[in-house]
Formats: structure tokens, sequence, C-alpha cells
């Protein structure tokens, strides 16, 4: 087990006891005088994989994606178009989605953040919407993607994993430890670095711009090169 899971667990741990100090029981007593693990230093991996999906292999990935099933096809635009987490776009219900203006809801339960907002949505992403409420015509609360075997229900980590997996194997994609849904997210990130980072924030859900420009942008070699054309240009006027 890597340190970057043991963080991942005693910040879960830290966050339940927490609350447990915060909270009381039906006589008024705290349910915890006090977190044991207060001031405890967690583990940080020194070098943690953050793989970056690169636009070929999202292509690929596309290209097969209704091979694999029609909700994988869907939750991968959007995932791409949005930049949000599989796990929000997961439990996006049809009241979330607003066709007319073409804006998309992210309810604070369903963000790692806690953090409600809407963002509007690309083309891209209200074609493969209208693609799913053909597929699923469903309306209110109903889920976007809704389980395979409980259609009341939103679609299952599991499920999302399994489908991902297959889809690099259909693509012929090599083995990349890293890749996986939220390597879409980095993409979304580093994809929009020249826009404002105000904006950037906005648009993916995130309330820390020091996390994006630590875990989630990062630059590619044209990038690089434009960075430093546009450097050469400065000094030969």
């Amino acid at each position: 087990m890597g340190n970057r899971t043991i963080e991942w667990d005693l910040t879960f741990l830290m966050a339940v006891l927490n609350w447990a100090v915060r909270s009381r029981d039906e006589h008024g007593r705290p349910l915890l005088d006090r977190n044991p693990l207060k001031g405890l230093r967690k583990p940080r991996a020194k070098n943690p994989t953050r793989v970056v999906l690169t636009e070929e292999e999202y292509r690929a990935l596309l290209k097969v994606s209704r091979r694999v099933d029609w909700r994988f096809r869907v939750g991968l635009v959007l995932a791409h178009e949005t930049g949000h987490r599989i796990g929000a776009i997961r439990n996006l219900t049809w009241s979330d989605i607003d066709f007319e203006s073409a804006m998309v809801r992210w309810r604070a339960k369903h963000e790692k953040t806690g953090y409600e907002h809407t963002t509007p949505l690309t083309d891209e992403a209200v074609a493969v919407l209208e693609e799913a409420r053909r597929m699923n015509p469903g309306n209110g609360d109903g889920p976007v993607l809704p389980a395979p075997p409980q259609p009341a229900q939103c679609l299952g980590r599991s499920m999302a994993l399994k489908w991902w997996s297959r889809a690099e194997t259909l693509a012929k994609l090599e083995p990349k430890r890293g890749r996986g849904w939220h390597s879409l997210r980095r993409k979304f990130a580093s994809d929009l670095m020249d826009q404002p980072l105000k904006v950037l924030c906005e648009l993916g859900g995130w309330k820390n711009p020091q996390t994006v420009l630590r875990c989630y942008q990062q630059a590619n070699t044209g990038q690089l090169r434009t960075a430093l054309e546009s450097r050469r240009r400065v000094r030969a006027r």
C-alpha cells in the first residue's frame, strides 16, 4: 500500500473523528472528547503518479466507446467536456440538466469539495446528453446514467471503472499506471492552461487554485515551445 492511499484513508478517518468531537448524543454529551489523531502528520507520496490523458488517447477511447456501453460514452464525453470527477457525473439527475440554457448543476453532496456550482455545457456535452435522453427518457430525479441492473439508481463506481478498463483494451492502449477517469480532469485543466485561473476553477469546480497548479495542470512540449517562441519574438522587437 502506497503513501497516497494511506494519506487518503487517514484524511477520511480524521474527518470522522473531528465530526465525532463536534457532535452530541441524546444527552448532550460529545460523542468523542478529543481527536486522538490531532496533529498526526500524514505520509505523502514523494512522486505521485498524475497522468494526463492525451488527445490521441481520448480519441481512441471515444472511437470504441459505443462498443463498451452508451453510458460509458456519455460519461467519457462529459468528463472531457466539463472536467468534473466521474463521481459527480455518475450522480447527475435530469433535474440537474438545463437543456434550454445549456447549463448543468453540480450538487455539493456529490462534489469532493462540497462546492455546489453551475457551469455551461459545450455543444459536444449537450449532444451526448441528448443521446442519453433518447436511450434513457427519464426526467426529474431520474439518473442521467442509470445502473444497468437497477435503472432507478445512478451508475456505480465499480461499473465505471470496469468500463474504462474494457475501453482501454478495445482501444489497444498500452497499460499505463494512473491513467483513468481522473486523467481526464487533468487533461481539462491542462488544455485550459491559457485561461485565467479563476475561470478554470469555476468551470472545473476547484475551490483552491493552488490545487490546480500543484496537482492538475501539466504543460506539454508544444506549450513550452510556444512560450519560448513568444519570448524570442519579444526580445527581437
